[in-house]
Order: structure tokens, then C-alpha cells, then sequence
């Protein structure tokens, strides 16, 4: 099974394609960071990114995505273009029928290195044994991405569902991490209708 890692973002974009083995093992196949200029269009910069997405989806069969989650508390024109890029995602992966499963960061970093918090020099560190590289994948954008589908890899070794990709209301079986970021965005949400009321 070939599974796509993804690392939104508007101007820089980080994807990476991993094969599940046998037991934990995951075999490393592509990494590549897509950019736009961030003095172009928005709807140019979008476009550039959703188009190098779309290659690869469209090249060798990808068999599912794992996306990071968005979320908005702080820099919301950082949050903006990863929502929008994420929406790309997931609009062009049900077009073809590939599932996608959404992971917090806190939940990627605590499968990779088994801390929550941990760096990016420690995630891409942990990627570069795991999948057995000559190099460290940078930049870390890149790194991200491996992280995500070998998180997702694990996910389904273990037995879980394909698309993770549900709504905000708890789902049976949840960690610990998906629970914490679910009550931040419950928490998030209603203070921005606090303040529109």
C-alpha cells in the first residue's frame, strides 16, 4: 500500500510517499517540497500547488493520503493558506476515490519519536532512521510530510480505518491527543462566537 504524507501549506508544501511492510517497516519512495511565490495571486498560488498534488495522485496509484489537521488559534494568515491548500487535498483525493486520514501534529510527533513535543530536529532525525536514509530530508516541510505516512502506515498496520478524516463529534476509539485537539477547537469555536456576539 502506498501511502501519501502531506504537509499543507501555500507557500511551501511538503509531500512524501511511503510503502507500508511488514510489521512497523514502511520503505521510503518520494519526497519533494512544492512552493508558489508569496507575492503571486492567491488564486495562482493555489492553483500551482493543487496542480503538483494532482500529478501525483495521477502518476503511480496512491492508496491513501495522511493530511495534517488544521488548526486556527494563532497567525491566521499562516492557517489560511493551509486550510486552503487542505481543502485542495481533500477535494482532488474524493474525486479519485483515495481516502484521507487527518492527524494533529501532536499526534505525528508522538508516534515518530514517542514525545508529543518534540522538535522538528527530532522528527526529521526519527524519519531519516526509520526510513533508513542516506540524508536527513529537508526542510523540514519534507521531513513533516514522511511523518504523516508513516503515522498513517502504523494507523492502518494496526487495524485502524482507512479515513480518518471525520467530523468534530468524538470518534469510538480516540487517543488521548485527538481528544485534547478536539476540545481546542471546541474551545476555539466558541470563543470566536463570544466575540461575534
Amino acid at each position: 500500500m502506498r501511502i501519501l504524507g502531506i504537509d499543507p501549506g501555500l507557500t511551501r508544501c511538503g509531500v512524501g510517499v511511503v510503502t507500508m511492510g511488514g510489521g512497523r517497516r514502511v520503505e521510503f519512495e518520494h519526497v519533494e517540497v512544492m512552493s508558489s511565490a508569496a507575492d503571486a495571486p492567491i488564486a495562482a498560488r493555489i492553483h500551482r500547488i493543487g496542480e503538483g498534488i494532482a500529478r501525483l495522485l495521477d502518476g503511480d496509484a496512491i492508496d491513501a493520503i495522511a493530511l495534517e489537521r488544521v488548526f486556527a488559534q494563532q497567525n491566521l494568515p499562516s492557517v489560511m493558506g493551509v486550510a486552503q491548500i487542505s481543502g485542495v487535498v481533500m477535494y482532488l483525493a474524493e474525486q479519485r476515490g483515495v481516502p484521507v486520514a487527518l492527524y494533529t501534529p501532536n499526534e505525528v510527533k508522538s508516534q515518530v519519536t514517542g514525545y508529543g513535543s518534540a522538535d522538528k530536529a527530532q522528527v526529521t532525525t526519527m524519519v531519516t532512521r526509520l526510513l533508513r536514509l542516506q540524508a536527513p530530508p529537508k526542510p523540514a516541510d519534507a521531513a513533516d510530510a514522511l511523518a504523516l505516512a508513516i503515522t498513517h502506515a502504523w494507523h492502518l498496520g494496526r487495524g485502524g480505518a482507512a479515513d480518518r478524516a471525520g467530523a468534530s463529534r468524538a470518534p469510538a476509539g480516540e487517543t488521548a491527543a485527538q481528544r485534547a485537539w478536539r476540545e481546542a477547537e471546541r474551545k476555539s469555536g466558541a470563543r470566536r462566537r463570544g466575540a461575534r456576539a
